[in-house]
């Protein structure tokens, strides 16, 4: 059942309140110790498990970190739509729950997000791993061309040595001195390189940040507990909770499987927090058929 205690709801309980005063702490240090040419993501956003900059303790700090310390715009405002839905429906569910089974259900959506989401890179990343396998075991000029078009995507930091690596390729295609520059060039692409004393990000090494998978399983318990409750869109139309959650729940799925190019929203993610809430949801209900709470 799911009912509120009379005479006991808090405005911001204090599990709500603290998340929002770490995440904004932490989204406030990364422009500060930026300026010490260190890159706060780097250590507490999310890597894939063959990325250098891997740590476990990154399954549990990426939900703490926002933005980027290069885009003040982008970490505002994904910091506010995070921490305004964690208010909105974390607030209710705290007050439902009390403040220690609302941060083991945040956590745990937190965490399940982020194996769903490294599951899911695994996939996207074996695909491009087995790419340059295949072309480091046979490395011809053409199988560098189709390792570039098919998995080299975005800009390059270093355009220039691939262009002069295809240009002097072309001329002479028999150089095992090119073959070995052009393996070497699309090593680093993937993993990284040092240079000035500094590790250079490969595209192993993207981050994720947010606590966007913890939120979409607090707005899955909310949608899952008062389903026929009415959320208004943009504070004018009014549409009932199983129906919002629904709705993003199928947007974040098409999204996932579509994967636009330019698309850095870990959707799957998303998805992680919702199935993981359920999961948790149908566990408590199962075992507390009576008091939900």
């Amino acid at each position: 059942m799911t009912e509120f205690r009379p005479g006991r709801f808090q405005i911001l309980p204090p599990i709500v309140k603290n998340l929002i005063i770490i995440n904004s702490l932490l989204a406030l240090l990364q422009f500060v110790i930026l300026k010490f040419g260190i890159d706060l993501s780097d250590h507490l956003g999310l890597h894939y498990w063959r990325s250098t900059l891997y740590r476990p303790w990154q399954l549990v700090t990426h939900m703490f970190m926002h933005g980027s310390p290069y885009d003040v715009n982008l970490t505002v405002m994904h910091l506010f739509s995070n921490m305004f839905a964690l208010w909105m429906f974390g607030s209710i569910l705290e007050n439902l729950w009390g403040s220690k089974r609302f941060i083991i259900f945040y956590l745990i959506c937190g965490l399940g997000a982020a194996f769903l989401h490294l599951g899911v890179l695994h996939l996207e990343f074996s695909q491009v791993e087995k790419s340059f396998q295949l072309f480091q075991n046979n490395p011809t000029l053409d199988q560098f061309m189709q390792f570039i078009k098919q998995r080299v995507t975005g800009g390059v930091r270093n355009p220039d040595e691939v262009n002069r690596i295809l240009f002097q390729w072309q001329n002479d295609p028999g150089s095992q001195r090119l073959s070995n520059q052009a393996v070497q060039w699309a090593y680093e692409y993937l993993h990284g390189y040092r240079a000035g004393g500094q590790h250079v990000h490969g595209f192993f090494d993207q981050a994720t940040v947010g606590a966007s998978g913890a939120v979409f399983g607090v707005l899955f318990a909310f949608g899952y507990l008062f389903p026929n409750t009415l959320l208004y869109i943009y504070f004018l139309v009014p549409i009932k909770a199983k129906y919002v959650v629904a709705a993003y729940a199928l947007f974040e799925l098409f999204a996932g499987v579509k994967n636009s190019a330019g698309d850095q929203v870990a959707h799957f993610a998303h998805l992680g927090g919702m199935l993981v809430a359920f999961i948790i949801l149908k566990f408590w209900s199962r075992n507390e058929r009576r008091n939900f709470y």
